[in-house]
């Protein structure tokens, strides 16, 4: 069955749900609330990455994301990760219970990312993500980026069996090219790694159903079972409870059928 990461953002600025959870205690309770409901993954950011987000100092995010993930390992049995495109985050986070390392930048920002990813073992989330979309790129030009982008990390020393690939919902891509994406996922069975869908209520939602943030439930369901269809291991969500129970429900069918 796809597996759920629960989205915890500790920031101020977040664009679906900032300021909510960026104090301890009331991160404390959504995490746990996130894993009764469902999460088998935790995905923690200390840094909004919205459109026009404003970069902080790497220290200012590890102050807001350490004392998290050392309070979650202290009182739960779950598996972590950090949503972060800066080694030195990257690696205080793991040292910290972080099992996962999440980059939005897929290597491309910082360079001492893949000598983290190695050093510590962790299992890593390489996103697509581009500093210019070109609105001519298609599924077959976005399939040969992301060959592209899992041959450069293997070519850094990080071994298959470690990266999941997100295709990148809403990054350097047009809305029809996202449509598209999201119609094909099935094609990333190509790149032979766990795949991680990541469209909740994202602006592609917006984009086809006109809906505000805090009415994207449907439109994100939708985007699950695509991901479910397609055999994606993973979706990154903020409704968890929902999203496992469609999943629940839409798995056993699937099954039924091709019994």
């Amino acid at each position: 069955m796809t597996k759920i990461m629960g989205i915890l953002n500790v920031t101020p600025d977040s664009f679906s749900d900032g300021g909510k959870y960026n104090h301890l205690d009331a991160a404390l309770i959504h995490c746990e609330e996130m894993i009764k409901a469902g999460a088998a993954i935790i995905d923690f950011g200390g840094e909004s990455t919205r459109p026009g987000y404003e970069k902080i100092s790497d220290e200012e995010e590890i102050d807001r994301v350490l004392p998290v993930i050392e309070k979650i390992k202290e009182n739960f049995d779950t598996t972590i990760s950090i949503d972060t495109y800066k080694s030195a985050v990257a690696s205080a986070a793991v040292k910290s219970g972080a099992d996962i390392i999440n980059d939005i930048w897929g290597l491309r920002y910082d360079d001492k990312m893949a000598s983290v990813v190695v050093d510590t073992q962790a299992d890593y989330i390489m996103m697509h993500n581009r500093l210019e979309n070109n609105p001519a790129w298609t599924m077959s030009d976005f399939m040969d980026m992301y060959k592209e982008d899992i041959n450069y990390a293997l070519s850094k020393g990080i071994s298959r069996n470690k990266i999941i690939y997100d295709p990148g919902i809403g990054f350097a891509k047009t809305q029809d090219q996202n449509v598209e994406i999201l119609a094909h996922l099935d094609d990333m069975r190509q790149l032979d790694v766990p795949v991680l869908l990541g469209a909740s209520r994202k602006s592609v939602i917006n984009y086809v159903c006109n809906l505000p943030v805090d009415e994207r439930l449907e439109g994100t369901l939708a985007t699950t079972a695509a991901a479910v269809l397609a055999g994606c291991e993973y979706v990154r969500v903020h409704d968890v409870k929902e999203n496992y129970k469609f999943i629940q429900m839409f798995d056993a069918l699937i099954k039924a059928r091709n019994n």
